[in-house]
């Protein structure tokens, strides 16, 4: 998987491509560990990513809950109708804020 990270003041937007997996999840989860404690938004490009499992979901769940404790919020954008249908059956779809 790629990672594209762009900071932007607060926000940090992060383009993802490929497969969001147990392989590729630790990945993620550097990429954002490693961004300015100052990053309260996280914008999560789904565009390109073709897979998420559920070692990518956690991820996105501790994203979450680090946007918040730091006042910000995540938003994913652009998810393509497989991985929008993994959201859904998980019931995430009501958590995430997502936008098409």
């Amino acid at each position: 998987m790629n990672i594209t990270t762009t900071q932007n003041g607060a926000e940090a937007t992060l383009a993802l491509e490929g497969k969001l997996s147990v392989a590729t999840s630790p990945d993620l989860e550097a990429a954002i560990n490693n961004l300015p404690e100052s990053t309260t938004n996280f914008v999560i490009d789904l565009a390109k990513l073709d897979y998420i499992s559920s070692a990518g979901l956690r991820v996105l769940v501790s994203t979450e809950k680090l946007a918040t404790r730091r006042g910000g919020a995540m938003r994913l954008v652009h998810p393509n109708d497989e991985v929008t249908e993994v959201f859904e059956m998980t019931g995430l779809s009501d958590v995430f804020t997502i936008e098409a």
